[in-house]
């Protein structure tokens, strides 16, 4: 097993890509916190994971944009579990309107929950990593929209752009701890931000010619978190099928 006693955090893992990370890690020997806001979600993936895996994970609501909350949610992984070894700041928010109809208040929830979540569960988790001195993994989720301009989903392609940007000064100043931080980005994986279901109709466009799934993603997490990947740190891993490139 790959991260067999490790103690991973993954934010928003409820459902679509956290899910499939928080579940992945603990089919590898992790012990999972699966932090996510609505209580229902998080207490099923939980169930799940331990009706697999005994005693692999617990449930913690969490509001990853509140620095009280998120601070409480790493002292409770903490107690529970002596400290932390990974995190997946995951959770994210969207908008779907252009500059000239986005409100103030939608842009500060967009970048509360995508870009001021991955600053504050960082800030608290890697504390506890360098206390300890655990040698840390920190994986964090963007989006192709962060690397190309969109005709909507103002707020979200910058904060998502901010994602990759954050992850790099990350990767710089946690490296002196032994701490690595890198990021993956996917293209239209399972639902749409916020959504429940999948759209029959949703277009994907890339190289490999199918659409992206969770467990690709979770792949990805599980390869930046394990010891194959010790030499990489301070980069975005594209798990796009090609998307990107195939915009040119």
């Amino acid at each position: 097993m790959r991260l067999n006693n490790q103690v991973a955090i993954v934010t928003g893992a409820g459902r679509n890509i956290g899910e499939d990370i928080a579940k992945t890690f603990a089919q590898e020997g992790a012990r999972v916190a699966v932090v996510d806001l609505d209580k229902g979600r998080g207490e099923r993936v939980a169930s799940e994971i331990n009706a697999a895996n005994r005693d692999r994970a617990i449930s913690i609501v969490c509001d990853v944009a509140s620095s009280a909350d998120v601070e409480k949610m790493v002292k409770t992984v903490v107690q529970k579990w002596g400290g932390v070894d990974i995190l997946v700041n995951n959770a994210a928010w969207t908008d779907r309107k252009t500059i000239l109809d986005l409100t103030e208040e939608e842009w500060d929830k967009v970048m509360a929950i995508s870009l001021k979540s991955v600053f504050l569960c960082t800030k608290f988790a890697a504390r506890i990593m360098v206390d300890q001195k655990r040698k840390g993994r920190i994986v964090n989720i963007s989006s192709t929209s962060g690397h190309t301009g969109r005709s909507d989903a103002t707020a979200y392609t910058a904060a998502k752009a901010g994602v990759l940007n954050l992850t790099r000064s990350l990767a710089v100043q946690l490296s002196a701890y032994g701490i690595r931080v890198n990021s993956v980005t996917p293209n239209r994986i399972g639902s749409p931000v916020g959504e429940d279901a999948v759209p029959e109709n949703r277009f994907v466009r890339n190289l490999v010619g199918r659409r992206g799934t969770p467990k690709d993603i979770a792949s990805a997490a599980l390869f930046l978190c394990s010891e194959e990947s010790d030499f990489i740190t301070a980069t975005d891993l594209l798990v796009d099928g090609g998307a990107m490139a195939s915009r040119i």
